[in-house]
């Protein structure tokens, strides 16, 4: 937690006394994806970590839903190009609800953010405009147009042409580029030039005119008094909107340069590109929340520097992961710096999700229980985990509800079985009828106390007697028992199943 460490340290070398203020933000352009969590959860990270050492800090997203809509989403209806350039607050919702396009996109990160236990007051840009919040920013950006131009040309290279400037305003409800003409601060008025060239008169104090996306950032650090925000790599390159950020924040608001945090993407394993809302590529925020624990998403988000890429993987990665988390949870000997991850990943979570039961011995064990959590606890009493089945039954119920889920929308199908209703003795050669039955009399004489590794010895003694090669045998098992050719550990799985039934299904009784 190196990383975390040197932003707290310098956070506080800048800011010694009063409230760290945080930010993160977007537009609520389409649906938020897993990668747009990165940002949150770093902000969040930090927020903990300040408070760790007893400093006051506050996380606030900011919304940009008077941002006009650029492209139409996958999602979206393409009839929705009419709207293209109004502003996102003023566009009916694409779910037919009554509220607005912004609204709902919106509400997938403020509910994933809600399960994942953020911190975070959500702060909309388009009440702050039309409330007249922005309006001295809006001042002062066009009192130093020419400084803004400068800053623009100079640091990110692209030459403006004369009609250049630093706002938008509203036309019959659209955000248009128009050429500024002059700004009356007395009666908050300014004039530009149409698309035909002719004067138009316009407020500017009431949400009718925008700044531009790389003055509207600066704009808001200086009327906010934001301390520190993360930034995307394509946005904190060299070059990149944060450095005209800080560059326009001193020159134009003369205020100290905020402190910047970049982080790389997330992208999905075997993606070369960056997750897209637009594009529908990727893994919606929401989903995300609900296919593991918050502290599991944390620990994915934070055991490594912001600045290096991230590749998820939400078929076997889940496992692992949670197998991982499970391990530092179970770890009563953490080091400092293991123990810092660990209550940043708990955060002000009270109840631990994840149990030390490993997470395919659950999965398999809650299939097997035909999803009943409660079953799921018996047939964990009888393996050697049923200490942990007694002592964590609560954490693991919760765990299971993860499960469900992901096992719905992710789980790779050779994980994902159930029992077989019937099984079709005509399906079975001679051999493997030999098999099952001698095998049910093996079952039917051991001992109750019988384990899943003399269950695995007694498939295997059966090669001899029945002619069938060890991956026959395994094969002729999974098949009777859920219709595939694989499953869960043979052994185990044997061993915790209903007695009286499998005897039944393993002599192909109807």
């Amino acid at each position: 937690m190196q990383w975390l460490n040197k932003i707290a340290d310098e956070a506080i070398r800048r800011w010694p006394s009063g409230e760290i203020l945080i930010e993160s933000g977007g537009s609520p352009s389409g649906t938020y994806h897993f990668g747009h969590m990165r940002e949150l959860v770093i902000c969040d990270a930090i927020l903990l970590e300040l408070a760790r050492r007893g400093r006051k800090a506050k996380h606030i997203y900011f919304v940009d839903d008077l941002d006009g809509l650029r492209k139409i989403p996958v999602n979206v209806p393409a009839s929705y190009d009419k709207y293209l350039g109004k502003s996102l607050c003023d566009i009916p919702a694409p779910d037919g609800s009554k509220s607005s396009y912004a609204d709902q996109f919106l509400q997938g990160l403020v509910d994933a953010s809600a399960v994942l236990n953020i911190d975070v007051e959500f702060v909309r840009s388009h009440p702050k405009y039309r409330s007249g919040f922005f309006t001295e920013a809006i001042e002062k950006a066009l009192e130093h147009i020419d400084d803004i131009r400068e800053v623009l040309e100079t640091i990110s290279g692209h030459k403006l042409g004369e009609e250049w400037s630093p706002i938008q305003v509203n036309e019959d409800g659209y955000l248009k580029k128009r050429k500024f003409v002059n700004i009356d601060t007395k009666a908050k008025t300014l004039v530009y030039e149409d698309k035909e060239g002719k004067p138009q008169t316009i407020a500017y104090n009431k949400g009718e005119v925008k700044l531009d996306w790389r003055i509207d950032w600066p704009a808001r650090w200086w009327l906010l008094g934001v301390n520190v925000e993360p930034a995307g790599r394509d946005h904190s390159s060299s070059g990149g909107s944060f450095d005209t950020g800080l560059a326009i924040l001193g020159k134009v608001f003369d205020t100290p340069p905020i402190m910047p945090v970049q982080y790389d993407f997330i992208n999905l394993v075997g993606d070369t590109k960056k997750m897209s809302a637009s594009k529908g590529t990727g893994l919606d925020a929401m989903e995300g929340a609900t296919i593991m624990p918050p502290e599991v998403m944390r620990y994915f988000m934070l055991r490594s520097a912001p600045n290096k890429r991230l590749y998820f993987d939400p078929i076997n990665g889940v496992v692992q992961l949670m197998d991982e988390f499970a391990e530092l949870a179970a770890n009563s000997s953490r080091n400092e710096g293991e123990q810092q991850l660990f209550e940043i990943c708990m955060g002000e979570q009270k109840q631990q999700t994840v149990s030390r039961v490993p997470f395919s011995h659950l999965v398999a064990s809650y299939q097997s229980a035909l999803r009943d959590e409660h079953k799921t606890l018996d047939i964990i009493d009888r393996t050697e985990h049923k200490d942990l089945a007694k002592g964590e039954a609560e954490i693991i119920k919760r765990e299971l509800k993860f499960i469900d889920v992901w096992l719905d929308k992710r789980a790779p199908e050779d994980v994902k079985f159930e029992l077989a209703k019937t099984a079709d003795a005509d399906k079975f050669s001679d051999k493997q009828k030999k098999f099952l039955s001698e095998l049910a009399d093996k079952i039917e004489q051991a001992s109750k106390d019988a384990d899943g590794q003399w269950y695995h010895q007694a498939i295997y003694d059966l090669k001899d007697s029945t002619g069938l090669q060890p991956k026959e045998l395994f094969m002729t098992l999974y098949q009777v028992l859920i219709g595939k050719t694989s499953g869960p550990r043979a052994g185990w799985f044997l061993s915790i199943l209903p007695h009286d039934w499998l005897l039944k299904r393993l002599r192909l009784e109807k």
